[in-house]
């Protein structure tokens, strides 16, 4: 089983910024995409960002777009959420998972997460 830890998540002002980083241990496939989710307090959990193992080529929501940027080294299996300009409603626990591209979807369990909280 891949073994996913989330980590660089605190506490941060509006308008600050945070770097997370999502550590994949075990096997990973390359052709496996992966991505950044949330979960806020009584919200379900809602995709973020993804981005595919080969390629830099990614995806964002539309509430994060232009303020995160996701990044992936292969070779260390490491996937990195740059998050800028924070606002108070990026609060959430933040997972990541490997997904299906195409569909925004995790396809395997979920990790710890690491909390992130941005006050006003």
């Amino acid at each position: 089983q891949v073994q996913l830890v989330e980590s660089g998540g605190g506490l941060v002002q509006a308008g600050g910024s945070l770097r997370l980083s999502c550590a994949a241990s075990g096997r990973t496939f390359s052709s496996f995409a992966m991505g950044w989710f949330r979960q806020a307090p009584g919200k379900e959990r809602e995709f973020v960002a993804g981005i595919k193992w080969r390629r830099d080529t990614a995806v964002y929501a539309d509430s994060v777009k232009g303020r995160f940027t996701i990044s992936r080294d292969s070779a260390k299996n490491t996937v990195d959420l740059q998050m800028n300009s924070l606002k108070p409603e990026d609060t959430a626990v933040y997972y990541c998972n490997a997904i299906d591209y195409g569909l925004r979807q995790s396809l395997g369990s979920w990790g710890q997460g690491t909390q992130v909280t941005v006050s006003s």
